[in-house]
């Protein structure tokens, strides 16, 4: 086994063994290679949504079932701490300019600040009911935060404090910010639309009707293409939206229980994290997009973090079975063909490598 390593933001990565799909592929590196796991120690239930301080190299994890916040060193490859107190704990975002992590917490409504390098707690915000997915445009030193029956908090980070809201229709799900910081996407399945919010004029300004189907949660925006990419559960498809205009491109079917769906610009590829226990991985083209792999990861591991500064995939990986709970490193490889693809019923299988595989990499 070939020995990898890369050099990105000052975090280097061993790699790691891929066993392939059953189609046939031409010799050379593969859309995913697993290079570590981070073990979490003791967390029960669900892991949800994942934030980095790429300064000092530590991600955040939102874990609902223990109430705590985990604190992981990326490149010293372990768990450094655990926040704990929360109430469900759903989103986590890091606001670099002013060294904060904010924590939305879906049990009484809270967001919660904590200050610097150690993490010292310096605010709290209450929005009522149900704080969740965390969004942050740096330019504007605004975050926002999907919370209650159906809004979006405005917060300003400066003042840490909320600042406005947009009204939906119903809870938003995931939802993201455009290229351009001026609007705001929305996933919102209780009303079954895309909501598009304008940020100058405050409201929601028009909405992408969804037809034949429904629970659409996950979303990404592809900039170059200008097009939003909103992930359903029911049933399991991709479906590619014009941000201009709403225009429909024909959707593509994915792995189940998806949760979270990222762009990743370089390859020109998406990839979407499924609690069936896969990451399906698209190339982008002009007609749409085209299913390159489909690959096994563990049950229930659904929420994922891309980092395009560190050009790694992070994957949350819950307690199942012989799996502990761990933050899985995921290295993408450019495809050694252009023709590769992996049909729903095959797939390729992410695998740490044993450490006398590693002696012999050596």
């Amino acid at each position: 086994m070939i020995k990898i390593k890369l050099v990105a933001a000052g975090l280097l990565i061993a790699g790691a063994g891929i066993a392939l799909c059953s189609t046939v592929f031409a010799a050379g590196p593969l859309p995913l290679v697993l290079e570590a796991k981070i073990e979490l120690g003791s967390v029960s239930g669900r892991i949800d949504h994942l934030a980095v301080d790429l300064v000092r190299q530590r991600m955040f994890i939102a874990e609902p079932g223990n109430n705590s916040v985990g604190v992981v060193d990326l490149k010293a490859r372990k768990l450094l701490r655990r926040l704990t107190g929360f109430k469900e704990p759903q989103g986590v975002g890091y606001v670099a300019s002013t060294d904060t992590l904010y924590v939305a917490n879906a049990g009484d409504g809270s967001v919660r600040l904590f200050q610097g390098e150690h993490l010292s707690p310096a605010a709290r915000i209450d929005l009522g009911d149900d704080a969740d997915n965390i969004r942050i445009d740096e330019r504007t030193n605004k975050l926002y935060v999907g919370y209650g029956n159906g809004a979006i908090a405005i917060i300003d980070t400066v003042r840490r404090a909320k600042i406005g809201e947009v009204q939906l229709e119903a809870h938003p799900e995931g939802f993201q910010l455009d290229g351009t910081g001026t609007k705001v996407f929305v996933n919102v399945p209780g009303a079954r639309q895309i909501a598009v919010i304008d940020l100058a004029l405050g409201k929601v300004v028009n909405t992408f009707p969804i037809k034949d189907v429904r629970a659409n949660f996950p979303m990404a925006i592809d900039n170059e293409r200008e097009r939003v990419l909103s992930v359903f559960r029911n049933p399991a498809k991709l479906i590619a939206y014009g941000s201009r205009d709403g225009s429909v491109l024909p959707s593509v079917d994915i792995c189940r229980d998806a949760d979270d769906v990222f762009v990743d610009s370089k390859r020109r590829r998406v990839y979407v994290s499924c609690g069936e226990g896969f990451i399906d991985v698209f190339a982008t083209n002009e007609s749409g997009y085209s299913r390159i792999g489909h690959v096994s990861t563990a049950s229930g591991s659904r929420t994922s973090l891309w980092v395009p500064e560190l050009d790694r995939l992070f994957l949350a990986v819950r307690a199942a079975g012989a799996e502990s709970p761990a933050i899985w490193i995921i290295k993408p490889e450019y495809p050694s063909t252009r023709s590769m693809r992996c049909s729903s019923t095959k797939s390729m299988t992410l695998r740490a490598r044993s450490p006398s595989s590693r002696r012999n990499a050596d």
